[in-house]
């Protein structure tokens, strides 16, 4: 199909919500390794990676091979029976999990893990509040978007009663006009005052993303997540570590997020990068926790055998290829090149971020004023120079940059050299 007709068709076809990126919508035909292809046949190196999603490469040849071979095997029973690739995957995942964490339950995507975790949490605490964070997303149900804190992403007003929402570690745009390290850490101790002023005192669980996706990759101090973790402990309640976008090696060296800051989570939330595009939504437990959940329970494409060998496929290239610690390497790389694009250009407000998940925030400098604007021209100017981006944040006017683990050092300094130019063109 010609690109028109493509566009034509969702305009007529799709519901209006489902929005594109770019004046002119980009319409990918294809797509192989770090680079897809449009319907005109343009080139362009990926550097959001399906969101956070396309973790060895698009159409890798490991995965799709096995995706393949399984295909012609066995695609599809739901969780009524029991199949090899969904245990192998779950042992697989108990092996690499943090500490403690060794049961999983199958969804098919981020929100319905979350979902999951939530409804286990409750289940084994025998309570319903949950406290989330500011500026979190945690995908688009009604309890999902009950999380999510976020307004362009609320849609209605019809949500769930037990959620309360924490000032998050916003280091930049600190919610108490503090700096860091002197704040002594304000937005994790304020906690204990939202537990105890807010909810009845006896919270089902904390829930937190290591690193804040939608929300403009907010990076909290080496220090928050002790804090806040023994604080919902003290009051009862269960941590949940949302790794939907920080897990499989995106934030270098390390399987999830939350090893980063040496907490051990109670439950994890895990999707996009696991299976390298295939559907694949996890919620693991500790056992204690998990086998809480009883009675009646399945998932239709929860555990789907294609499914599951992708994510085999993906954590066996991530481990043959020493994906992580490239991550990590590439990571400290990019950062470097985007500290070094902060100080030529005053539109670069704060660069944070950990491995191969960072982001940018303009502003209208000299103040730090959002500048949404800033980011949509420079998003019109790298397309045309063949480079994708993604964007987030509450105001629109953060730069999230997540490509593939396993570009190399020269993808790196090609992407950066092209969103150089491009604020240089913008007299940014």
């Amino acid at each position: 199909m010609k690109k028109e007709d493509v566009l034509q068709k969702q305009k007529e076809y799709l519901f209006p919500c489902v929005g594109n990126y770019y004046k002119e919508p980009l319409v990918i035909a294809r797509a192989k390794g770090k680079l897809v292809y449009d319907a005109d046949g343009r080139e362009y190196l990926d550097f959001f990676g399906g969101i956070l999603t396309v973790s060895v490469g698009h159409c890798n040849d490991t995965v799709n091979a096995k995706i393949k071979a399984q295909t012609d095997t066995l695609q599809h029973v739901s969780t009524l029976y029991p199949t090899e690739p969904m245990v192998l995957l779950a042992e697989k995942l108990a092996l690499i999990a943090p500490r403690g964490i060794k049961k999983s339950f199958f969804t098919s995507s981020g929100t319905e893990a979350d979902e999951t975790a939530i409804l286990l949490a409750q289940i084994h605490t025998q309570r319903d509040e949950i406290v989330a964070l500011r500026h979190a997303y945690s995908g688009r149900s009604v309890l999902a978007r009950s999380l999510t804190a976020h307004a362009p992403w609320r849609l209605t007003a019809a949500q769930v009663p037990f959620v309360r929402h924490l000032a998050n570690p916003y280091c930049y745009r600190c919610p108490f006009g503090l700096t860091y390290p002197s704040c002594d850490l304000r937005c994790a101790r304020d906690l204990e005052d939202l537990i105890q002023t807010t909810t009845t005192g006896r919270i089902a669980a904390f829930i937190a993303e290591p690193i804040q996706g939608v929300g403009g990759f907010i990076t909290p101090p080496k220090e928050y997540f002790k804090i806040v973790a023994d604080i919902a402990k003290k009051y009862g309640g269960l941590f949940i570590s949302d790794e939907v976008q920080t897990g499989f090696g995106r934030t270098g060296d390390k399987w999830f997020g939350i090893e980063h800051w040496g907490v051990e989570p109670d439950i994890i939330t895990m999707a996009k990068g696991i299976a390298n595009g295939a559907p694949m939504g996890v919620t693991m437990a500790r056992p204690e926790v998990a086998d809480s959940l009883k009675g009646l329970s399945i998932s239709t494409f929860g555990g789907n055998p294609v499914s599951c060998v992708a994510a085999l496929g993906t954590i066996q290239v991530m481990e043959e290829g020493n994906l992580a610690h490239n991550a990590k390497v590439l990571g400290d790389h990019l950062r470097a090149r985007l500290l070094g694009m902060k100080e030529k250009y005053r539109s670069i407000g704060d660069v944070r971020g950990m491995g191969l998940m960072q982001g940018i925030e303009m502003v209208k400098a000299p103040s730090k004023e959002p500048n949404a604007p800033a980011v949509i021209d420079l998003f019109e100017r790298t397309k045309a120079a063949g480079l994708l981006i993604g964007k987030g944040g509450l105001f629109g006017n953060v730069v999230r940059i997540s490509p593939p683990l396993n570009i190399t050092k020269a993808d790196v300094d090609t992407a950066c050299d092209t969103i150089d130019r491009c604020l240089a063109e913008m007299n940014a």
